[in-house]
C-alpha cells in the first residue's frame, strides 16, 4: 500500500469538511503560496504543488471516497508483499538495492563418481511501470525546465521537463520505475489566478479608466511571455473583448493560440481636488448623452 499522504492536513480542513469548505480552503493557500506571488521561493513552490495534489483529490466526490477507503484500511497490513511496489519493509530495500545477476553453483555426481557441475542463473523480477501525478504553475508548464519531483516511495528526481506542457499529458522516464521499468508522470496544470486556458486561447480580464476608455491609445497586457503593448481604440465598451494574435497557449504541434483581452472600466472610488474640478469641466461641455433616448421613450 502505498504511503497515504493526509490530504485534509495540507488544506487544513477536518475529513468531514464539505465541497464548499474544501474549496474556500484552495482558494485560500493556492492564493498565499502561489508562484506569482512567491518568486524564488521553492518552498512556497513545493507547498503549491501539494496544495494542488490534495485538491484535485479532495474536489472529487469518487477519487476522495478511493482515497478514505484507502486511508481506513492504511494500518491494516504489518506483513510485507513483495508485489506492493510501494512496500517500504527491510525485506524491500535489500532486494531492490541488488543490482548483480546471482548465481548459484549445483554439484551433482554421475553414476562414474566424476564430479560435473552445472551453472543455474537465478533472474530477477521484471521491472514494473509506476505512475506519479505532477501538478505544475501554468508558467512552469509553458516553459519547462529542471523540476525536482518527489515520488511517493521516498525518492527525489531532477527532471528536464519540456515546454508546453498540458493538462492530462504523461510523460515517460525510462528506468526510473520498479526494477528498471518506467515512470510516467501524469501532468496537471494549475489554476492560474489571472489567466483562463481554454484549449490554446487564454483569455483574461484588464481593467481600464474611464479616460483610457474615451481616448484610447496604448496600455500594457500581461502575457504568458511578459508584458506586451496593446492598442485601446477610442470608445471602447466595458466587456469588449480585444485580441492579441498568437499570444495564446502552444498546442501539440506548436501551433499558439490567441489571447482574448476583455476590457473592463473602472471608475475610482476617490479622487482629488484637481481631478474633481476637471471632471466637472467635462461634464459642462461634453456631448454625450446617454439616456436621451431613454428619456424620448417615455
Amino acid at each position: 500500500m502505498q504511503n497515504l499522504r493526509n490530504y485534509y492536513e495540507i488544506l487544513g480542513v477536518t475529513r468531514k469538511a464539505s465541497s464548499e469548505e474544501i474549496k474556500r480552503a484552495y482558494r485560500a493557500l493556492a492564493r498565499k503560496y502561489h508562484p506569482d506571488r512567491n518568486p524564488g521561493n521553492k518552498i512556497a513552490e513545493e507547498k503549491f504543488k501539494d496544495i494542488n495534489e490534495a485538491y484535485e483529490v479532495l474536489s472529487d466526490a469518487t477519487k476522495r471516497l478511493e482515497y478514505d477507503q484507502a486511508s481506513q484500511s492504511r494500518g491494516k497490513r504489518t506483513s510485507y508483499n513483495p508485489f506492493d511496489p510501494f512496500s517500504r519493509s527491510t525485506a524491500s530495500r535489500s532486494t531492490t538495492a541488488t543490482t548483480e545477476r546471482p548465481r548459484v553453483r549445483v554439484e551433482t555426481k554421475d553414476y562414474r563418481t566424476r564430479t560435473t557441475r552445472r551453472e543455474r542463473v537465478v533472474s530477477r523480477p521484471p521491472g514494473r511501470d509506476i505512475e506519479a501525478k505532477l501538478t505544475l504553475p501554468l508558467s512552469k508548464a509553458y516553459k519547462g525546465g529542471r523540476e525536482r519531483i518527489r515520488l511517493e516511495d521516498g525518492r527525489s528526481l531532477e527532471v528536464d521537463m519540456p515546454p508546453g506542457m498540458f493538462n492530462g499529458q504523461r510523460i515517460r522516464l525510462r528506468g526510473q520505475g520498479l526494477d528498471g521499468g518506467d515512470l510516467y508522470l501524469k501532468i496537471t496544470v494549475a489554476r492560474h489566478p489571472f489567466f483562463d486556458v481554454q484549449e490554446n486561447d487564454i483569455y483574461c480580464t484588464v481593467p481600464i479608466t474611464p479616460t483610457e476608455a474615451v481616448l484610447g491609445g496604448a496600455i500594457e497586457v500581461p502575457t504568458i511571455d511578459g508584458l506586451v503593448k496593446m492598442n485601446l481604440p477610442s470608445g471602447v465598451r466595458s466587456g469588449q473583448r480585444l485580441r492579441l494574435a498568437n499570444k495564446g497557449y502552444p498546442d501539440r504541434n506548436g501551433d499558439r493560440g490567441d489571447q482574448l483581452v476583455e476590457i473592463s472600466i473602472l471608475t475610482p472610488k476617490e479622487i482629488t481636488e484637481e481631478e474633481k474640478i476637471l471632471y466637472e469641466k467635462i461634464k459642462e461641455i461634453e456631448t454625450f448623452k446617454p439616456r436621451q433616448n431613454l428619456i424620448k421613450s417615455l
